[in-house]
């Protein structure tokens, strides 16, 4: 299990995922679940899986080197490096999802292996607008618009209160989801063994066409440690000054 978070901001947008792929008692191990596609001032891509690591990491490997076009097979392969648009990209990797269910779904099926994929993909090209998609196992996709600012995918249950609450498509700033989407993610690696450290973030700001800061967060990471602690503090001094049930 994991979680990924994607915020889409007026000014940009904040993608937030763990690393961890197993847990138990005694196994735990780490994988980065986070790809990136730039060519700065042409375009910036940024790319988060969850579910099956072998299923993610074929679709990853699919849209790097590229899918025949099914109207043009001897032509150019597709990839995330020379697609037209944000929305041709979702349009790919979904492509690129039924492609790799085609060839190991029935396998998976003799194994009792559920075939469980799905991705955010968010990005801008030059001349375009900035977007955000989910991708599902089926390989269809939603976008994230200013009324819906925010994706998840993986462990998302423990991560999506503060986001309904707090988040606002024109109000946060960039600095401010950047504080959300750890808090999110903070409330998910207190509740699920699953999900954990390291954490890969990804900011752009629209417009930029290039990566603004990627960031690897540890758990000993100071600034994190920091808004869990006071988040945690701010919790406890908000129930006690609730008033209490008339009934009671």
């Amino acid at each position: 299990m994991t979680y990924c978070v994607g915020l889409l901001l007026k000014d940009g947008l904040v993608m937030l995922a763990d690393t961890r792929t197993n847990a138990g008692v005694d196994n735990v191990s780490t994988y980065s679940k986070t790809f990136v596609w730039e060519d700065p001032g042409e375009r910036t891509i940024v790319l988060m899986t969850a579910g099956n690591l072998a299923i993610t990491q074929s679709v990853v490997n699919l849209v790097s080197e590229g899918i025949p076009d099914p109207e043009d097979p001897h032509g150019p392969r597709a990839t995330l490096a020379n697609v037209p648009s944000l929305f041709e990209a979702a349009r790919l990797v979904g492509r690129a999802i039924r492609q790799v269910h085609d060839y190991d779904a029935e396998a998976m099926r003799a194994q009792d292996t559920p075939f469980a994929a799905s991705f955010l993909l968010g990005g801008q090209l030059k001349g375009r607008t900035m977007r955000l998609f989910q991708i599902y196992a089926a390989g269809n996709f939603i976008s994230a618009a200013p009324d819906t600012p925010f994706l998840q995918i993986g462990e998302h249950k423990y991560g999506k209160p503060i986001l309904d609450r707090a988040l606002d498509y024109g109000e946060t700033t960039l600095e401010d989801g950047v504080k959300l989407a750890l808090l999110s993610m903070d409330s998910t690696v207190r509740s699920n063994l699953s999900v954990g450290f390291p954490l890969d973030l990804v900011l752009y700001r629209k417009d930029g066409l290039k990566i603004f800061r990627q960031v690897r967060i540890e758990d000993d990471n100071a600034y994190f440690q920091k808004i869990s602690r006071q988040w945690s503090e701010a919790l406890r001094d908000a129930y006690h000054v609730l008033p209490p049930p008339e009934w009671t």
